[in-house]
């Protein structure tokens, strides 16, 4: 049977969240996922969604996951970017992140947009190849930036 993607549904983000703590024990942080099933689907299914999620299942199991959403480029204009695509390791190598990913870019090209973004870790060389295979140029020179929230705090009301 093949790979089966189709927009998420809010019965499915139980499967989502687990993919999701998937995705941070194989990036190394697997204490770092905050969220749980009731804000996926506040955030992703309520009167202003935050995100567009797509699952992928074989035999009608999900087995991967994508999630975007808009964002605004100064420099381009509308964009879409595309926070994780996740497949269970036990299913790589079937197809599933390609049609994943297919379908990420299919949904930013009905809304015209001019660019889709996404980062990868350096040290994940299998999914930098994969992305440089299809075209994607993989930009070395720039810097991912951020706070946490604690940082976020810190920086606005700085302790004395």
């Amino acid at each position: 049977m093949g790979v089966v993607v189709r927009k998420a549904t809010k019965e499915d983000m139980p499967d989502v969240l687990e993919l999701i703590k998937e995705l941070a024990v194989f990036e190394k942080h697997p204490n770092a996922v905050q969220i749980d099933v009731d804000t996926l689907v506040v955030e992703g299914f309520g009167k202003h969604p935050l995100f567009t999620c797509f699952v992928s299942l074989i035999a009608g199991q999900i087995v991967g996951m994508a999630l975007c959403y808009f964002r605004f480029s100064t420099w381009k204009g509308r964009s879409v970017h595309l926070e994780d695509l996740i497949v269970k390791e036990s299913k790589r190598g079937q197809g599933v992140g390609m049609a994943l990913y297919k379908r990420v870019m299919e949904h930013a090209a009905s809304f015209d947009v001019k660019r889709v973004e996404w980062v990868v870790l350096g040290w994940n060389t299998q999914a930098i190849k994969f992305y440089e295979k299809t075209g994607a140029t993989i930009l070395k020179d720039w810097y991912l930036a951020q706070f946490d929230q604690e940082g976020l705090s810190n920086f606005i009301s700085p302790s004395s």
